[in-house]
């Protein structure tokens, strides 16, 4: 290993033949130094290999331009495109992102914002209203921003860039029922420490409710957010005496591992069951057929939460939440239902 020191400022400046003020200058506003000394400077830094000291900028200004977010899962693209958003406004602003994963465990959420606070995050995004009061207190405690996405909850003083998931889950199953679906059932997210996954559910037993029938009697199957998981919940479902003419999934991937699980059983998407879902990711549009959903809009969410975050960081006063539309797009895995069409289980299976 080399005993090398690293280049410093100082180092930059000798060999660019400026002041070490113009090389900090060049750096942090390059628009207030001269084309052709900013051209010296960077090819220096180039050329030494010259890295900024974060800590010492970060400990004269109390702050590291670095934001952190934990979000549930990187397995899937349920949050790609919002993150990926999130991040472009981030950088356009000169802040830094830093990203971890919970794996939908909240005390592993915990820990994981505590670590981006103690590494000098000056806010977080956070994904989703549920979590322990510990965490909570955690981050009023220590008066770390931060913004929630994904969701919306009224009548709370969390900071929100989201939308209504019950909402927009009452939207769809109405869509549903107006294609005289009647025996309708729910492939989900796990619910109990998942606030959107709770609120679809919920959504989709107001509508239920809205037309006259037993919400609570609906046949719902949690199960982990992944194609195997909604296969398998798919085959749960339809083995039942009396199986679904409609399955409202918790999201894209639960519903086209349900579309897959379908194609086994021998079950055709949609002549014999319709199959919808909810967030309108990349996936939606690949499958056959094309699958019926709700439109989230990831990036506009990704953009509104980075603007949220840093006027909070920057202390702007009378921040207000921002809720976010969504709507439900139709195409062809959700068809009108046909009464007394039998469901056809195909290879010689049979519910049960």
């Amino acid at each position: 290993m080399s005993g090398r020191s690293a280049p410093t400022l100082e180092d930059v400046a000798r060999r660019a033949g400026v002041s070490t003020a113009t090389v900090s200058r060049c750096l942090n506003v390059p628009e207030r130094v001269l084309p052709a000394t900013r051209e010296r400077i960077i090819l220096a830094v180039a050329q030494l290999g010259y890295t900024p000291n974060f800590g010492g900028q970060a400990l004269a200004s109390n702050r590291t331009n670095t934001v952190g977010a934990v979000i549930p899962t990187m397995e899937n693209a349920i949050f790609a495109r919002g993150i990926q958003a999130f991040q472009e406004a981030l950088a356009a602003s000169g802040v830094t992102l830093l990203v971890a994963s919970s794996g939908y465990d909240p005390e592993r959420e915990g820990e994981q914002i505590r670590a981006l606070v103690g590494r000098g995050a000056d806010g977080l995004l956070l994904i989703g209203v549920t979590r322990p009061e510990a965490t909570y207190n955690f981050l009023r405690q220590r008066g770390v921003p931060h913004v929630i996405a994904w969701n919306y909850r009224p009548g709370d003083d969390n900071l929100y860039a989201g939308f209504d998931n019950r909402s927009a889950a009452r939207a769809l199953a109405t869509k549903v029922i107006n294609y005289n679906h009647t025996m309708i059932a729910m492939i989900a997210g796990k619910t109990e420490t998942n606030d959107r996954s709770a609120d679809r559910v919920s959504g989709v037993r107001d509508a239920l409710a809205a037309a006259g029938m037993d919400a609570q009697a609906m046949p719902v199957v949690e199960t982990t957010y992944s194609l195997d998981g909604g296969g398998r919940a798919f085959e749960t479902l339809m083995r039942r005496h009396n199986p679904p003419t409609a399955v409202i999934c918790g999201n894209d991937v639960l519903a086209v591992g349900a579309m897959t699980g379908a194609r086994e059983l021998g079950i055709s998407v949609p002549a014999d069951v319709s199959i919808v879902g909810f967030d309108d990711i990349d996936l939606a549009l690949v499958v056959q057929p094309q699958l019926t959903t709700v439109h989230v809009p990831h990036r506009r969410m990704g953009e509104a939460a980075a603007k949220l975050l840093l006027q909070l960081r920057d202390g702007h006063p009378n921040m207000e939440s921002v809720i976010l539309d969504t709507h439900v797009v139709e195409r062809g895995s959700l068809i009108r239902h046909v009464s007394g069409m039998p469901l056809f289980l195909g290879q010689g299976k049979a519910a049960v």
